[in-house]
């Protein structure tokens, strides 16, 4: 089990999951938008085609940080 500290820049959690899961899936159970803002793992920005990747293809073994970063405007 990982443990994930999820949600966004302002509320996060602490969660267990397995390490076969999606970061799609993680997102989606948390009821994180995806689709807006920034999605950082550990710090690195995540593209479009990594949603779908496990935490172990990411090589996540113990404990990482899934967060949303909204994007400001500056208008």
């Amino acid at each position: 089990m990982i443990k994930v500290n999820v949600g966004t820049n302002v509320e996060r959690k602490e969660i267990l999951i397995d390490e076969s899961k999606t970061i799609r899936s993680v997102l989606k159970e948390q009821n994180i938008d995806y689709t807006r803002g920034t999605i950082t793992l550990d710090g690195a920005t995540l593209l479009a085609g990594d949603f779908d990747k496990t935490f172990a293809d990411f090589k996540i073994k113990e404990s990482c940080f899934l967060l949303k970063v909204a994007k400001a405007d500056n208008g």
